[in-house]
């Protein structure tokens, strides 16, 4: 470990000592760019989206001794409902949200219970995937799936404040947990794949009046439009979904989001074009809402590569110099680095497996080899004769990835990325007659067999791929990397495990015996540290396990939050 990361720590460590009931009950802009050691505040933990806690308690020499501190029932309502979210921790209470968009708040103090001191039920009436919510000055914002609205609730009563009604398109819903800055909250819209034009939209968090709303796919002679060649009006349901919450530099107010996939997303002869700005890390002005550079991964996809997975931020030097990164484990089986200031491609550097669909990224574009830009229809993995005829075809990694909404991690005690990974392939069937509001996907996908997951230990700063630790089941929970040396993740068959996060070597691991789809986080009381896991699967991590029969009798959607301490 450097001297720099050493003084860092201590720092740190220093800081947790004193008491948690120090600081104001408000969540303050300064301690959103500067969070407690102890507390969880935002959905990624930070605003660069690393997910690494500072706190050390538990640490690669006592992690063995792990143990369940509690667990605590939420939702219940129906019997297939999943939780996907992180929770948050504030001063020793937990925030989490459930698939109804009901949001608790759990006094978790004691180290020995949760107890639930309110919930708010905004009464929405369908189950819909909900990655959490954002806490604001004494405000809790929250989203509400398929009903489109954002809510802000009184952190101390429960009571709502503020009620938003965003939905502006049929089918489309929001499910990425908000992003709260100074004097917004950002919110991005979801449901590209049933034909929304989804969007980012800031909101003013005392009253959430709408303050600017930017488009994934421009409207005709705005820049970009110029990329939808067809003559269907297919950037009216073009996609381009915002499922993950995304990353914020505050020292030039600029906020990353990853952009989904365009519609409909088996089949371009519908959409002919690269389709700007699908499958697309946006870096966006966060006064205005004005797009300062994009990347475009895979232009006129017709693989569902897209690309809302996070876009983490590290200060670190290349080559000798000082630079402001943003990494990007992509869906496409590759992982990206870039200067953030500018949007300057800089690296490639494929983390999967198998990987079939292209044969490369080119060096200096950034842009897949196969990439031709005087076609309309881009080929990669499948010609545009199976395309045009719904033929089928093969791609590798599988639909899912790669990577996906779950997150990677960057722990400044190593200064390396851990990268949960698909390990699969998948084929592709395209269905022209799929062109209609319900079915809009222009096909369907089955994957090629049982999918495993890995873990990869990736240095940002060369590309180089350090290490990598293969796992028998899927993983779509998403990595945590802390000061003790360990990197938490679970897996869909419902085990959790620790890793020493320099050899990948298994120090701890228990199996819940329910699904785990949520990514895990670790918070202190007291000093005394806790890791903490929601579970609960969604219909599509259900059928990620379909082929691995031994799993058949497992509990795939019992909602509970698990946590563990020494």
């Amino acid at each position: 470990m450097s001297t720099k990361s050493a003084t860092y720590l201590t720092a740190l460590a220093c800081a947790l000592v004193g008491s948690i009931s120090a600081h104001a009950a408000e969540v303050t802009f300064e301690r959103l760019k500067n969070p407690e050691p102890q507390n969880w505040l935002m959905n990624h933990h930070d605003f660069g989206a690393q997910r690494f806690s500072p706190l050390a308690t538990i640490n690669k020499s006592n992690v063995k001794s792990l143990k369940l501190a509690f667990a605590v029932a939420i939702g219940g309502t129906s019997g297939n409902e999943n939780l996907v979210a992180t929770p948050l921790v504030e001063d020793g209470f937990m925030y989490m949200a459930d698939a109804w968009g009901v949001v608790y708040k759990i006094d978790v103090r004691s180290g020995a219970r949760g107890d639930i001191v309110w919930k708010m039920d905004p009464g929405q009436e369908k189950i819909e995937r909900n990655r959490g919510v954002a806490l604001w000055g004494n405000l809790v914002i929250s989203v509400t799936g398929q009903d489109g609205r954002v809510i802000a609730t009184d952190k101390e009563t429960g009571k709502i404040v503020w009620d938003k009604n965003l939905r502006d398109q049929p089918d489309m819903t929001l499910n990425a947990a908000p992003l709260a800055l100074k004097d917004e909250i950002i919110v991005g819209a979801s449901g590209g794949d049933q034909g929304v034009r989804s969007w980012v939209v800031a909101l003013k968090p005392q009253s959430g009046e709408v303050l600017w709303k930017t488009f994934a796919i421009p409207a005709p002679g705005e820049p970009g439009s110029e990329t939808w060649k067809d003559r269907n009006n297919a950037w009216q349901t073009g996609g381009g979904a915002f499922y993950v919450t995304g990353s914020y530099d505050p020292d030039t107010n600029l906020t990353y989001w990853g952009a989904g996939n365009p519609t409909p997303k088996y089949d371009s002869s519908y959409r002919p074009g690269d389709n700007l700005y699908t499958n697309s890390a946006l870096a966006l002005d966060a006064a205005s809402g004005k797009i300062k550079w994009y990347h475009q991964y895979t232009p006129n996809d017709t693989m569902d590569y897209d690309e809302t997975g996070t876009h983490i931020l590290i200060d670190a030097k290349l080559a000798g110099e000082e630079r402001k990164l943003l990494a990007h484990a992509g869906r496409n089986g590759f992982h990206y680095t870039f200067d953030r200031l500018n949007g300057q491609f800089l690296k490639a550097t494929q983390y999967v497996g198998q990987l079939t669909w292209t044969k490369g990224v080119d060096p200096k574009t950034g842009k897949p080899v196969d990439y031709d830009s005087g076609k309309d229809l881009q080929t990669y993995a499948a010609p545009i004769a199976q395309i045009l005829s719904g033929a089928k075809s093969s791609v590798c990694p599988t639909v899912a990835g790669g990577s996906n909404f779950w997150a990677a991690a960057y722990s400044r005690r190593t200064a390396l990325l851990y990268i949960p990974e698909l390990e699969g392939c998948a084929t592709v069937t395209r269905d022209q007659t799929r062109h209609v509001r319900g079915k809009f996907d222009g096909g369907g996908f089955k994957d090629d067999g049982r999918l495993t997951s890995g873990l990869v230990v990736l240095d940002p700063t060369t590309s180089q791929i350090k290490a990598r630790k293969n796992m028998p089941y899927p993983n779509s929970s998403g990595a945590l990397a802390t000061a003790g040396g360990i990197v938490v993740t679970a897996l869909l068959d419902g085990t959790i495990m620790a890793l020493d996060d320099e050899t990948l070597e298994e120090l701890w691991s228990i199996n819940i015996g329910t699904g785990i789809d949520a990514p895990p986080m670790t918070y202190a009381v007291d000093g005394k540290q806790y890791i903490a896991v929601a579970t609960g699967l969604t219909r599509n991590q259900v059928g990620k396990l379909a082929n691995s029969p031994e799993t058949k009798g497992m509990a795939k959607n019992a909602t509970m939050i698990f946590v563990f301490g020494l």
